[in-house]
């Protein structure tokens, strides 16, 4: 018994020191930050002398750990920078934007997948409680479940509407989100009816 104990101390000890030495002393070539995340989870990544970010759906090379949403944008070859706007994809499904003067710390855990838009402006909307921003007028009924991260095939998507019946939201239905206000939506387990 004494002797699984010191095997699994020294095990913990392996360990411990493994992540002090990734994380402090050695510099690697380079780090794709999404890969990482999904093998370590809120690991910081060690240093490294390239990091690869997703903006949108291509891999980006970044040599500086600390970069601005500028800087993404110009590396994505979104020019002119201030027609776009960059949102960082959270791990929670939300999207937060970054402003073109804002600094990210690639290396924090959770900050490794970016989507752009052509826009000026951003939309809010509620679904499920949650608020979100997005870079477009329009959304989908399928990317708002998408969203809300439930199961695509057995949940359905609804607009809140105050003072009348909700109204269903198809997946490929576009809502339009320009008009005065917050848009709400909610989820729930679609109903069918045999017979």
């Amino acid at each position: 018994m004494c002797n699984i104990i010191n095997k699994i101390s020294l095990m913990k000890l392996r360990v411990r020191f493994a992540i002090k030495l990734m994380t402090n002393n050695i510099v690697v070539e380079e780090i794709e930050l999404e890969k990482w995340v999904r093998q370590h989870g809120a690991v910081q990544p060690p240093l490294a002398k390239h990091y690869l970010v997703r903006i949108d759906d291509r891999s980006y090379k970044v040599d500086d750990p600390v970069i601005t949403g500028g800087q993404l944008l110009d590396k994505a070859s979104k020019r002119p920078v201030d027609e776009y706007l960059i949102f960082q994809m959270l791990n929670n499904g939300q999207l937060e934007e970054i402003r073109l003067d804002e600094t990210v710390e690639l290396r924090k855990p959770g900050i490794e997948r970016f989507i752009t838009w052509r826009s000026d402006r951003s939309f809010r909307f509620v679904i499920d409680g949650r608020r979100f921003e997005w870079g477009a007028p329009i959304i989908t009924g399928l990317k708002l479940k998408e969203l809300a991260g439930v199961d695509l095939a057995s949940y359905g998507v609804w607009l809140e509407l105050r003072g009348a019946e909700d109204r269903p939201i198809a997946d490929n239905e576009s809502v339009d989100l320009q008009a005065p206000g917050v848009e709400r939506f909610f989820t729930g387990k679609k109903t069918t009816t045999e017979g």
